[in-house]
């Protein structure tokens, strides 16, 4: 038998393979989601009282990740749906609208009639037809203790113009998932991958399918070719031409019985029409090889569309899986893909114009009378590490290191890249804190990044802050909603009463949040961290990058510090830092 025979022998079981794990998981997941059905329903019941819409202005959301924020196509407001929190003991989905009005920096949530069931890890889309529509594909809805899942195989569209939900019902749809990813292209919705999990089992997708906008029926493409393996979590993009671009993703296999292993992926693909985009053209799979420097390997990231042609993808978290227990590190670094180029690289803040002409004016004259050798040595081509030691109040010396990326080779870069890249600001920068499963969106070539989380030991943070960045310029963070201390909650298990209250625990907890508000003042208050005195603009600044200080805290004490030793020097630093800005 010759190769290609060989492939397609292999491919061919493969896909039984597949075949038999997905109808494994759906005779398991039934019972589990018979159960969460009734629950939704219930849910649904309450939303069908609702007869009229109503705007209310209300204060920025409650914490929240996997939810989607969008632009308005027609106007200067960002639309913020669904999402989940959990707080140790609960987890909470909601099915809510936001509103922000970005040139008022401000919220309103707006109540619909019939809106979608709650839910999480869905995708949404927007498109510009008849004063706007945002389309939304899929997700989940958890139990309480978040041990049981219900995966969405629904498509809804909220008509912007007349603010109305409809549940569009066609047939021969993908089955129900989340993770999965969805973008609009060329009067079609095309979806990839995502996965399903029920108790005990569960399954990663690689298919393809695509809604048409105009006769409102799906279809599975069959594409040729090698694409990517099963996977959830990556990022999607489209070209000019109606092709899709994949990167990067998570999937995770059964090692042996009750051991799961984990898989980054960093791969790439490109998927193809061979003809104008129309339900009947083949579409197929390539490999792409971009230049540049691509992102580290990473889950959790966020994605969204850049201006000039280029996606970008934000954060995200890389685990460090041991046997017992998982480790992650955290990010809040900006990659874009050049689209046209093929071609990865990070998104670094500049110098203000004036110290980026008196370095470069400094550069020429350095070159002009130092020979090669010299030159050289004043352009690095790998990564630079930034050193500082700080003192803190017990005598504690820490060193800081900051590795800041070098220049990639010269042969090889435009002159916008060698600007975006090469002129990085050393100087102190407010920034979102690392994060993972944020949920951004970009309007008039802004980036806006809202929530998500990170985790600290056994506590996860859920965040309901806002920045923007202007992609254009790339020179500052700007703080839009500050993390509010009185949103943070966390229940240790022995603190509870192991009451069940599904009702309350999966509708999302506006009365919890109120009543837990001393309780955080106490986690956060002055006697867990004595020895820190800030005054106002220094507070100011800690409550915006202390988790940032925390992380480099801790990365120099190693695992076994103690939380309150690694705070009280995490303060500390920032003190030293914030000292030597001003």
């Amino acid at each position: 038998m010759g190769k290609k025979g060989k492939r397609e022998k292999k491919g061919k079981g493969a896909e039984k393979t597949a075949a038999k794990m997905e109808r494994k998981v759906s005779r398991r997941a039934k019972k589990e989601e018979e159960d969460l059905e009734a629950l939704i329903a219930e849910f649904q019941t309450l939303d069908a009282k609702k007869t009229q819409v109503i705007e209310t202005s209300c204060p920025p959301p409650s914490p929240r990740l996997n939810g989607s924020l969008s632009a308005h196509p027609e106007k200067d407001e960002l639309i913020l749906f669904g999402g989940e929190y959990f707080n140790g003991q609960k987890t909470y989905l909601y099915n809510e609208l936001y509103i922000y009005n970005i040139r008022k920096n401000s919220w309103t949530k707006v109540e619909i009639p019939n809106p979608p069931p709650r839910r999480c890890a869905h995708q949404a889309a927007v498109v510009p037809t008849a004063g706007g529509q945002l389309w939304v594909f899929g997700g989940e809805f958890a139990s309480p203790s978040g041990e049981q899942f219900y995966h969405y195989k629904d498509l809804w569209v909220l008509h912007l113009a007349t603010k109305t939900w409809e549940q569009i019902k066609a047939s021969g749809g993908p089955c129900g998932r989340s993770g999965h990813r969805m973008v609009a292209c060329k009067r079609q919705l095309i979806i990839f991958g995502g996965f399903h999990e029920s108790v005990r089992d569960y399954i990663y997708y690689n298919d393809v399918y695509a809604f048409n906008l105009d006769s409102f029926t799906w279809s599975k493409l069959a594409p040729s070719g090698v694409g990517p393996a099963p996977r959830s979590g990556c990022q999607m993009a489209t070209t000019p031409e109606g092709s899709i671009v994949i990167y990067g993703g998570y999937s995770k296999q059964r090692v042996k019985k009750d051991v799961d292993k984990g898989t980054l992926h960093t791969d790439m693909f490109l998927l193809k029409a061979e003809g104008s985009g129309k339900e009947e053209d083949k579409w197929v799979w390539s490999r792409l090889n971009p230049s540049g420097v691509k992102p580290t390997p990473r889950s959790g990231f966020s994605v969204a569309a850049g201006p000039n042609n280029r996606s970008l993808l934000f954060g995200g978290v890389h685990d460090e899986e041991e046997e017992e227990s998982i480790e992650g590190d955290f990010f809040n670094d900006i990659y874009f893909y050049d689209i046209g180029k093929n071609r990865w690289f990070p998104g670094q803040l500049k110098v203000p114009k004036s110290g980026k002409k008196k370095r470069r004016r400094g550069r020429r004259a350095e070159a002009d009378s130092a020979g090669d050798d010299e030159v050289e040595k004043q352009a690095p081509q790998g990564p630079v590490e930034i050193v500082k030691e700080v003192v803190a109040e017990d005598g504690t010396v820490m060193t800081i290191k900051q590795v800041i990326a070098g220049p990639a080779d010269e042969k090889e870069r435009s002159e916008s890249e060698e600007e975006e890249e090469e002129d990085g600001a050393l100087g102190l920068q407010v920034e979102p804190c690392p994060r993972s499963n944020a949920m951004l969106a970009v309007k008039h070539g802004v980036l806006y990044v809202y929530g998500g989380m990170f985790e600290v030991g056994d506590r996860q943070f859920t965040l309901s802050d806002l920045y923007s960045i202007d992609l254009h310029r790339m020179e500052e963070w700007k703080v839009l909603v500050e993390i509010d201390p009185k949103t943070q909650e966390w229940l240790e298990e022995s603190e509870s009463d192991e009451e069940e209250d599904d009702m309350e625990g999966a509708e999302g907890g506006e009365e919890e949040e109120e009543s837990s508000e001393d309780d955080s003042e106490d986690e956060g208050g002055e006697e867990q961290h004595p020895s820190v005195q800030p005054d106002e603009k220094h507070a100011d600044y800690l409550s915006r990058t202390e988790q940032h200080w925390i992380k480099v805290a801790r990365s120099n004490m190693g695992p076994d510090a103690k939380d309150k030793k690694v705070v009280k020097v995490a303060h500390a630093m920032a003190k030293a830092f914030y000292e030597d800005s001003i």
